[in-house]
């Protein structure tokens, strides 16, 4: 069971990059793999248990549902549901924490899943880089515009 774990420092507020992160259902205005996504039902993006669909620019869906979410920890947790690759009962966790020095922003990101027999390394690979990794990018960017 591959394990992969990323953080990164973002130097912004921990409370502006909280702002983004936690809507579940908020990852198309900022990581440039998501083209589109939905809550699904209805449902507001931060309820437990809910449900986010999202397509990916190469056309791919996928389905992930809300575990965890705490405003007082900074954290959320979720699972995926549905995916066009073979990443098994995967689990991931993001936490922030402020940086005091600086006021900037510790994100940590890890997750756990299964993959078919010699696959883990390449998958654990993806996973880090191009979706972590990705994602750490992006949200610089993001922010980034957004003080304009």
């Amino acid at each position: 069971m591959p394990k992969v774990v990323r953080s990164t420092v973002i130097a912004a507020p921990v409370e502006a990059v909280w702002a983004v992160l936690r809507d579940f259902n908020g990852h198309d205005r900022w990581h440039p793999a998501v083209a589109e996504s939905q809550i699904e039902r209805g449902q507001s993006a931060d309820r437990i248990g809910c449900i986010r669909r999202f397509r990916l620019q190469d056309g791919s869906e996928l389905r992930e549902r809300l575990l965890t979410l705490s405003d007082a920890d900074l954290a959320f947790s979720y699972c995926l549901l549905e995916t066009p690759i073979p990443l098994l009962n995967y689990v991931a966790h993001v936490r922030l924490a402020p940086v005091t020095d600086g006021d900037q922003t510790f994100w940590h990101w890890e997750s756990r899943f299964d993959t078919p027999a010699g696959r883990e390394a390449d998958l654990a690979r993806m996973v880090g880089d191009e979706i972590y990794g990705g994602g750490f990018a992006a949200i610089r960017d993001y922010l980034a515009r957004e003080a304009g």
